[in-house]
């Protein structure tokens, strides 16, 4: 993890493609890297686990460069991976979506819902915006925030220029399956489970849990991810639960509930798009760059927390102040404005101890064996040499 957090040190959070060794580490799998910086078979099975469950591909998939600014761009492996004190800490009273409905209601009736568009002309004076039902909507300006590989869904004239053409087609998104699993009770608390797992069977369904049991102890419930296997039965998964805390009452839910995002037409999977090897340094720069009168957002085009709804959230803002700025209202400088830190959920440093930040890797402790063997080796040939009289004292 230390290796992961410094190498991601060096890929500037606004232009990954610009880094030092950019073109290198986007032409090198994430499996090539860590097959180059792991050492055990324990070490590889975990770092495997870390890219499934971070962007919902597999190692062979992701560049190495997309993959370290992803981790770098959240804060660190640390901050992304934890619960408490990081990505996954918070959950919403009522759920998330009250987010969009509270905007909806705030826009009285402007936002269109099953909408599904599939023309923008900008030929003209104004933009024109036409939707399956054959509606025709007409602006000054547009922003995409869909994932980028649904935006070849869309007829456009003029044409994309290629480059945009050849990015957007190369932009997969992950494959995730989220399965709840309810219980009478949170029986995992009785031996001080907090129902978040990591479970490393190769029989499991499941490879990591949260407890979504809800905030006032109601619907006790845990949610599991798995990246395939859309028909397999709850009674295995059940099943790996039991195994993993040593108690019989997993193996009784009251209910269970399964979202495969693949299935989702307009989504096409979760939680992000991934840059596949070669793709981020070739094309990643036109992520975010305008079409005439079409802007982009969409968490995809976020630089912190990218991939999750505080990028959406980030880059939707950033698209906004980008019109502004085009319609002569903000300076350049107000375009890139940060975020303010949360006073509510404060990101809090780590504490790390004296062994995690100073142990050192197998290749160190191969190199400090190397000079420890190198410098008793020459200590007993000098005193080889000077028991046989071959050094001369004066």
């Amino acid at each position: 993890w230390r290796t992961m957090d410094k190498l991601g040190k060096e890929i500037p959070l606004e232009a990954p493609w610009d880094a030092p060794h950019a073109e290198e580490w986007d032409k090198m799998t994430m499996q090539e890297l860590i097959n180059k910086i792991c050492w055990t078979k324990a070490a590889k099975e975990f770092a495997t686990f870390f890219v499934n469950v971070n962007v919902t591909s597999e190692p062979h998939e992701v560049s190495a460069l997309w993959f370290l600014w992803y981790v770098r761009q959240c804060g660190g492996t640390a901050r992304i991976f934890s619960i408490t004190n990081g990505g996954q800490e918070r959950k919403f009273k009522g759920g998330s979506g009250q987010i969009s409905e509270k905007i909806m209601e705030r826009l009285k009736g402007r936002v269109k819902l099953e909408r599904t568009v599939v023309r923008i002309d900008q030929t003209g004076d104004n933009v024109i915006v036409e939707t399956l039902n054959h509606e025709i909507y007409e602006g000054k300006y547009v922003i995409s925030a869909i994932p980028p590989i649904l935006t070849t869904k869309i007829h456009y004239k003029p044409e994309l220029p290629p480059k945009r053409n050849q990015l957007i087609q190369r932009l997969p998104m992950g494959c995730v399956i989220k399965c709840m699993v309810y219980y009478r009770e949170a029986f995992w608390e009785r031996k001080g489970y907090c129902g978040s797992f990591i479970i490393e069977d190769e029989e499991s369904p499941i490879g990591i849990t949260i407890d979504d049991t809800k905030p006032d102890g109601s619907f006790p419930a845990i949610m599991g991810l798995r990246a395939s296997s859309p028909y397999l039965q709850k009674k295995k998964i059940c099943e790996a639960y039991a195994k993993a805390m040593g108690m019989e009452e997993a193996l009784h839910p009251v209910h269970y509930e399964e979202k495969n995002w693949s299935m989702e037409q307009y989504s096409g999977g979760c939680y992000t798009a991934y840059f596949p090897p070669g793709i981020m340094y070739s094309y990643g720069r036109i992520i975010r760059q305008p079409i005439d009168r079409i802007y982009f957002a969409g968490t995809e085009t976020a630089t912190q927390w990218s991939g999750y709804m505080e990028g959406a959230v980030q880059a939707g803002e950033r698209a906004a102040r980008e019109i502004l700025h085009s319609m002569g209202r903000i300076s350049e400088n107000e375009i890139w404005m940060p975020e303010p830190e949360s006073k509510d959920v404060p990101a809090r440093p780590f504490t790390t101890s004296f062994w995690e930040r100073n142990l050192p890797s197998v290749p160190g402790l191969l190199c400090l064996l190397s000079s420890t063997v190198c410098f008793t080796s020459v200590a007993a040939a000098g005193l080889f040499a000077c028991k046989k009289g071959l050094l001369i004292r004066k």
